[in-house]
């Protein structure tokens, strides 16, 4: 298999509100729910462009159950997490805060790391954990 990672979807429970939280509260460009026309709705789904030609898609938790022929378990905000790294510590904070005024849950502030960064997390409203941070050691493009 060649890593090649092209589309993270998240499993929500109101695609709606996970839209506003994406589009509106954290500024992602969307073009909003598509797919609605298929057939009980299991299509409707939200795309984000990010970077590199990654995809991050919002699709409902009952739909991925039914297209993967899983049963729906229970949401673990500890399954996995997604990382948003910035150029400084100042853009943590400010992430942080548009993440809050968005209508996140900060479960844990930005503070200084043990691997000499700085860093904090966030749940979105379905409570998808984000960590937004700052490592010293790394060059990101903005």
């Amino acid at each position: 298999m060649q890593p090649r990672l092209t589309l993270i979807t998240l499993g929500v429970d109101d695609l709606e509100r996970a839209l506003r939280f994406y589009r509106d509260g954290l500024g992602l460009e969307s073009q909003g729910i598509v797919g609605e026309e298929f057939e009980e709705g299991d299509g409707a789904v939200a795309f984000f462009d990010l970077q590199g030609g990654l995809k991050l898609g919002l699709w409902p938790r009952r739909c991925i159950a039914n297209d993967a022929d899983l049963p729906m378990g229970a949401a673990s905000a500890t399954e996995f997490t997604l990382a948003h790294n910035v150029t400084s510590r100042e853009d943590v904070d400010d992430v942080m805060e548009q993440a809050k005024s968005a209508g996140a849950t900060i479960t844990k502030p930005a503070h200084e790391t043990f691997w000499g960064g700085y860093a904090g997390y966030f749940q979105d409203p379905d409570g998808h954990l984000w960590e937004v941070a700052w490592n010293p050691a790394w060059e990101v493009e903005e």
